[in-house]
């Protein structure tokens, strides 16, 4: 920061005291390129970022750009993107990120919303009649629903020490979070392309069972759990695709989807020589949701 202070010939101006905020932003003497923005970060309100204390590895400087790196995924209703949010000149700042960005749903080939929202509220009456509409407004509202609802079922689950991606923050249908993966982009094999022996795996559905009592015990289920939403990045499980978490009391269908969580996982490790027993394991998690 350059010397504020007035020569000894002129009144000493008032200097700005930057003493009560966390950081100064400082700007790079630099433009955005193409696939570039300037960091998202500064524009949003602290309700739409992530749960503090924040990662070491989280950027917060103004003075970032984020950079499109390519796509990592694409979903029934969302896409998900690779970015790196870096500090210009600045090794240390530097992030990737995982963005995930719905589509409302005259884009999206997401039909069974229905099942996830119910036991749900909207505060905004305008916003319900839009919806049960599926006025073009409602459309929109929707997609931000999905986008707000993985959001904050991350920070809660990451809170709770479930195996999540950190959420760091959401800005309209575009969520950003922690890139699961090496640091040069490439991201971690979801279970169902791992090849591993017997013993590894039931190391692995162990992890799972963990993640799922944890889920179980805050009163939710994921509601679409499979080996195709939990990675496996360095021996350890982590699960995604959150927007579809469900109540287990308040969603009338929601004991139903968990028990679906269990026999996806049970039948998918039996198929491996892992024989799991999806009724035991819905007793087990029936019984952590009710401790």
């Amino acid at each position: 920061m350059s010397d504020l202070s007035a020569s000894s010939e002129a009144p000493s101006p008032r200097l700005f005291d930057a003493s009560p905020f966390e950081s100064v932003p400082s700007f790079a003497d630099v433009e955005p390129g193409e696939n570039q923005r300037w960091t998202t970060w500064p524009a949003i309100t602290p309700s739409e970022r992530g749960p503090q204390p924040w990662p070491d590895w989280v950027v917060t400087s103004a003075g970032a750009l984020d950079t499109e790196l390519g796509i990592l995924k694409t979903g029934k209703e969302a896409d998900v993107f690779l970015l790196e949010r870096a500090v210009p000149d600045d090794p240390g700042g530097r992030t990737l990120l995982a963005a995930k960005r719905y589509r409302d749903s005259d884009h999206s080939s997401f039909h069974r919303s229905g099942v996830y929202t119910e036991g749900r509220s909207t505060r905004n009456t305008r916003d319900t009649r839009a919806l049960a509409k599926k006025s073009e407004h409602g459309r929109a509202v929707a997609a931000l629903q999905w986008s707000f609802a993985e959001f904050d079922a991350l920070c809660r689950m990451w809170e709770l020490g479930a195996p999540v991606p950190y959420p760091v923050q959401v800005n309209g249908t575009e969520l950003l979070m922690e890139f699961i993966g090496d640091t040069d982009g490439v991201a971690a094999p979801r279970l169902a392309a791992v090849r591993s022996a017997p013993d590894e795996l039931s190391g692995l559905y162990d992890q799972v069972v963990d993640l799922m009592r944890i889920f179980a015990a805050a009163g939710f289920a994921h509601g679409d759990l499979s080996a195709y939403n939990l990675l496996v990045h360095r021996g350890r499980v982590r699960v995604i695709d959150l927007p579809q978490i469900v109540d287990i009391i308040a969603n009338p269908q929601g004991l139903d989807l968990l028990h679906r969580d269990c026999v996806n996982i049970c039948d998918w490790f039996t198929r491996r020589r892992v024989e799991r027993d999806a009724e035991e394991l819905f007793a087990e998690m029936l019984a952590a949701s009710y401790a």
